[in-house]
């Protein structure tokens, strides 16, 4: 009998999922990624990464690289799988890792939780990222009518609280190998640990197999606003009257017609003046998402003097094809250039007025030989430096310079 969600269920399950991605839109506009507290990339061939998944009450392991309905496997790659049904993957997600695996998934007949994982060490009532790389193993026109799997994602204290959960939507079949990322925002509560739970809605049967990898959980930093003074022109003074001659009296008569006069003078304060600076403008500087949505690692930090550094970029190794752009403190100043063995070149003051500077390179394509490597040259005051940077579709490659003081 084919098990069915009830309808009100599927209307609950749609309203948690677009309060929560509404919910972390709002925090994706003002957020760094800084550490990477989880990564699951489930190992290669010689260091597997592999996990204790007995409690699932519907899927069993299989040691195959084709494992049958209601079964999971880890494996590098897949072969012919179901009359070549299946596409063939020669290699995992995970960037250049030798022999590394992914996790298969052949869908039970009915829907159910496939991967269960306690993960410890959270912050608490901190703000994270998760994120996993998924991809449908079902070639378009398969002979049957598709059924694409939905999978659910929730986070959740061992006491059943639940911080986080999303769905994917439908993870719908390919022509070619093509993996996409999923992810989401969610926030701790007290507790330090979570649970993991990753179940596909829909019922088993054609197109619902899948592969995934990659899984990362971050922790998200809060942006401060820039807080930029008005600039404000000095008001004219006023142009002071001429004062009114006074005739002043001898004491003796004016204490003879007033005898409190002299205590009903005003004493005379020389208070500093103070001036109060107002109109006070607050400025939240937006992220590109290419940064927002991959890790920044810092490779370099340079402290110099003050000059004007030239920087160069080439492509290092073989050209094939690599193409980067590249941010100056978070604005683009270099768009979808070609690496070859002609530099990319441009020029940064460092002085008193422009005493910090951050390099971002973000990787547009990973070439035909992955990942996309480049050197940086740069040059100042008669020094070098030589940049190796390696740069993927996952994580930049930041350069920091300031002036030494």
């Amino acid at each position: 009998m084919t098990h069915r969600i009830p309808s009100h269920k599927y209307l609950l399950i749609l309203f948690v999922w677009m309060s929560f991605l509404s919910h972390a839109k709002a925090q994706s506009a003002n957020c760094v990624f800084k550490d990477t507290l989880f990564r699951v990339d489930f190992g290669n061939a010689g260091a597997a990464q592999e996990f204790n998944l007995k409690t699932l009450g519907y899927y069993e392991r299989s040691f195959s690289d084709c494992p049958p309905d209601g079964f999971y496997s880890y494996s590098s790659q897949t072969s012919n799988c179901f009359n070549a049904d299946w596409i063939t993957l020669l290699e995992d997600h995970t960037p250049g890792d030798n022999g590394g695996k992914m996790f298969f998934v052949n869908a039970n007949p009915r829907p159910a939780p496939f991967f269960i994982l306690s993960l410890n060490g959270f912050k608490p009532n901190t703000d994270y990222e998760f994120g996993v790389w998924m991809m449908n193993l079902c070639k378009i026109n398969g002979g049957c009518t598709p059924l694409p799997p939905d999978i659910l994602i929730t986070l959740q204290t061992a006491a059943g609280v639940k911080v986080g959960s999303f769905q994917t939507g439908k993870v719908s079949s390919v022509a070619k190998p093509s993996w996409k990322r999923y992810f989401a925002f969610f926030r701790t509560t007290d507790a330090t640990s979570l649970i993991l739970k990753m179940e596909d809605l829909t019922n088993g049967g054609c197109g619902n197999d899948f592969t995934m990898d990659d899984i990362i959980i971050r922790e998200c930093y809060k942006v401060e606003p820039v807080v930029v003074p008005k600039e404000t022109k000095p008001e004219p003074k006023p142009i002071a009257a001429a004062p009114k001659p006074v005739t002043k009296e001898p004491v003796n008569e004016q204490l003879k017609k007033d005898p409190v006069a002299v205590s009903k003078l005003p004493a005379r304060e020389n208070k500093p003046v103070v001036k109060t600076v107002t109109n006070i403008k607050t400025i939240d500087i937006p992220l590109p998402q290419v940064i927002l949505s991959r890790e920044n690692p810092v490779i370099k930090t340079i402290q110099t003097e003050a000059a004007t550094m030239l920087v160069e970029l080439y492509d290092n190794g073989q050209i094939d094809g690599d193409t980067v752009s590249i941010f100056h403190n978070n604005e683009l100043i270099v768009s979808h250039a070609g690496l070859s063995e002609k530099p990319i070149s441009f020029k940064i003051k460092v002085d008193k007025e422009n005493p910090h500077h951050e390099l971002t390179m973000v990787a547009d394509n990973l070439g035909s030989i992955p990942p996309n490597t480049s050197l940086m040259v740069i040059t100042a005051n008669k020094k070098r430096y030589e940049i190796f940077i390696s740069s993927s579709e996952q994580k930049n490659a930041r350069i920091v310079i300031d002036l030494k003081e």
